[in-house]
């Protein structure tokens, strides 16, 4: 079925990709450094996009083989494992989504500290006071209409791509064999590492992990905005167009910096790492251009991600998992409410950035958290299908997705899940007036898996409160 007034493939894979290209790979070069040398770190990206491969391909078939399911990840959770489990998916990844923007908003006025000091360090009140206008700057323009929002990310991703190309041409041209192989498994420390993370191959994969999955976050975009797109087919040749273009650019990025500084050099790089690498390689005049990028890239990521949680609220509602007030269309079919929630609560966190010295980190290492829950479902649900289908292959693929989700929940750090667990105690309170709105009763299964989520709410408070968890 065709959409005339929907979104094309390029519009699509621009949403994706600029989804994923926030401040996350302006950053990169930094954190990957500082936890592994180049073969382990190859090792990680070989992980990583074997286990988002799978996910991409997961999310095309259920694409293909269940149109009707128009929400995406979430009701694929929900036509596997009831109305509950398209809560969780969903309410995780409106949660995923937000967080996010709070990450954005520190990276953003960090950035613009750089050439306006009064904003200098990205989290004192000017930084604040500025945030929440482009939060709310951006909320009234995906009000306006999505498919326009869409328009104005589609211009914009072309611009946000420039520097990075300029970066991997600068540091193509500075590249030395001998700096990239010295020290390649990072079992030695010397003057190329020093102060850098040395030991086994799997600790410095491991130390990677979160790194990879956060600049990931959004590869699903055209699933979740599947049912605004021209045709299925579309949306689904935009995700795999959008995964390989990420995978390349991020490899690059991360990679080849390895042949133009040395491992201590990248890992002692402060933020945005690429603006800082830049200015040992060639001048002051690199860095400028990054940050000019990270500010543009951040800005049109911001505008994707203020796009993406009101699309998850809206289409759940639809489903009447939450109250039908989620899902509420204006006359240019754009979900008010859930946009004006979504940014009120955006703009109370971010006053929270005044309170914390680690507002960026803390904010991106629960979205990264978060959104595995929604991810873990569509491996489990492509498993379901495709055993009840008799599809052995479809079944491996969903098997592998879901063992990937999983191994990240394990290795990416239990103290973020369990904290991700306590926003499910507001989250049931919103689930329980949707069951009454709709005339349903909570069944038992459900009592009991929301009883259990609950236990792993108030564990996690109590690890807080005794400092077992430290929230900064």
């Amino acid at each position: 079925m065709e959409n005339k007034n929907g979104i094309g493939r390029l519009g699509l894979t621009a949403l994706i990709v600029s989804s994923c290209i926030g401040t996350g790979i302006f950053g990169i070069t930094n954190a990957v450094a500082a936890a592994a040398a180049p073969g382990p770190a190859l090792l990680s990206w070989l992980f990583v996009g074997i286990g988002f491969l799978f996910l991409v391909l997961s999310l095309n078939n259920l694409s293909e083989k269940r149109p009707d399911l128009e929400a995406g990840i979430f009701s694929y959770a929900g036509a596997g494992f009831g109305p509950l489990g398209e809560f969780i998916s969903g309410w995780a990844y409106w949660l995923s989504a937000w967080l996010g923007n709070i990450a954005f908003a520190t990276m953003l006025m960090s950035a613009i500290g750089t050439f306006l000091p009064a904003f200098k360090g990205g989290q004192n009140l000017p930084s604040i006071i500025v945030a929440i206008i482009f939060c709310w700057a951006l909320t009234l323009l995906v009000n306006r209409g999505v498919e326009s929002a869409s328009f104005v990310n589609t211009i914009g991703t072309f611009f946000k791509i420039i520097p990075l190309v300029l970066f991997i041409i600068i540091v193509i041209i500075f590249f030395k064999g001998h700096m990239f192989t010295t020290d390649f498994w990072g079992n030695v420390a010397n003057n190329f590492s020093k102060g850098t993370t040395t030991g086994s191959i799997f600790e410095q994969l491991k130390g990677t992990l979160s790194t990879l999955i956060w600049v990931f976050i959004g590869v699903e975009g055209a699933s979740v905005m599947g049912h605004r797109a021209k045709t299925r087919s579309q949306a689904q040749q935009a995700t795999i167009i959008g995964f390989v273009l990420l995978l390349i650019i991020y490899v690059m990025i991360s990679i080849i910096p390895y042949g133009t500084l040395t491992r201590a050099q990248l890992a002692g790089a402060e933020q945005p790492a690429l603006g800082n690498d830049l200015q040992l390689i060639v001048g002051s005049w690199g860095a400028m251009i990054i940050n000019i990028g990270l500010i543009i890239s951040t800005v049109i990521s911001w505008l994707s991600w203020t796009m993406l949680p009101a699309e998850t609220t809206m289409l759940i509602a639809k489903d009447k998992v939450m109250p039908k007030v989620w899902g509420k269309l204006n006359e240019r079919k754009a979900p008010t409410t859930s946009l004006m929630i979504t940014a009120v609560l955006q703009t109370i966190f971010l006053f929270s950035l005044l309170f914390t010295s680690e507002a960026y980190n803390f904010a991106y290492s629960l979205a990264s958290a978060a959104i595995l829950f929604s991810y873990l479902f569509v491996g489990l649900y492509q498993m379901k299908y495709s055993y009840k289908e008799k599809q052995w292959g479809q079944w491996t693929i969903g098997l592998i997705a879901a063992l990937f989700q999983f191994a990240c929940m394990v290795l990416s750090g239990w103290q973020q899940i369990l904290l991700v667990s306590i926003s499910f105690i507001p989250g049931f309170i919103i689930y329980y007036q949707a069951t009454k709105e709709n005339k349903r009763t909570l069944t038992g299964k459900e009592k009991g898996m929301m009883g259990m989520i609950l236990i792993l709410s108030l564990i996690a408070i109590y690890l807080v409160v005794n400092g077992t968890i430290v929230v900064s």
